[in-house]
């Protein structure tokens, strides 16, 4: 089993990236949350999930170890494919998935393409219990805490045209340096990494 792929981007598409490490180039299948990650670099690291099958042998790659436990939880639950995986993982974050799960919420996880009604409840019977103890409740936690900071901030970024979800991953990682930050020194800082 593989555990990630390093090197460089040769093509990005917001459902895979080829990615050339030692002149060999992996096509690997990606969701909207690492395609926002790594949209705009170089070069990029992604955590593998393989899936082999008597026709093919498939890679599917993550920006975070956290969305690939989550896309792995979710591949455990009957009905549910790794293509159905990925596109839940690009519905959602993989706090909100979790928050759908934890707060049983049927309706939010039945708006997603390929999900059915059967399937929704079952991703939450199944994985109700696993997500509960999983270490995005600490992101969960800090983004809660200073929340309304958070989202003027995020408003704001996202109105001068940055892309939603890596302004949410630099607010993230700049409010767990400093969770009592001011919107507008929030705001500065993630000008200067975005």
């Amino acid at each position: 089993m593989f555990e990630y792929i390093k090197g460089l981007i040769a093509d990005l598409t917001p459902t895979y990236v080829i990615v050339d490490c030692a002149g060999v180039g992996y096509y690997v299948n990606i969701s909207l949350q690492t395609y926002s990650s790594i949209d705009g670099k170089k070069d990029t690291l992604v955590y593998l999930h393989q899936v082999i099958r008597e026709d093919a042998h498939l890679l599917f790659g993550f920006a975070s170890k956290e969305e690939r436990d989550l896309f792995r939880l979710l591949i455990s639950v009957s009905g549910v494919g790794a293509n159905t995986a990925r596109v839940i993982l690009s519905s959602m974050s993989a706090i909100e998935i979790q928050k759908v799960i934890m707060q049983a919420d049927v309706n939010a996880l039945k708006q997603i393409k390929g999900i059915g009604l059967k399937t929704a409840q079952r991703i939450v019977v199944d994985l109700k219990d696993k997500v509960s103890g999983k270490d995005l409740e600490s992101a969960q936690l800090f983004t809660s805490i200073n929340n309304t900071t958070r989202q003027e901030a995020l408003s704001a970024l996202v109105m001068l045209g940055f892309n939603k979800a890596a302004a949410e991953k630099i607010l993230d990682q700049l409010l767990k340096i400093d969770i009592n930050q001011s919107v507008e020194g929030l705001i500065k800082l993630a000008l200067k990494q975005l």
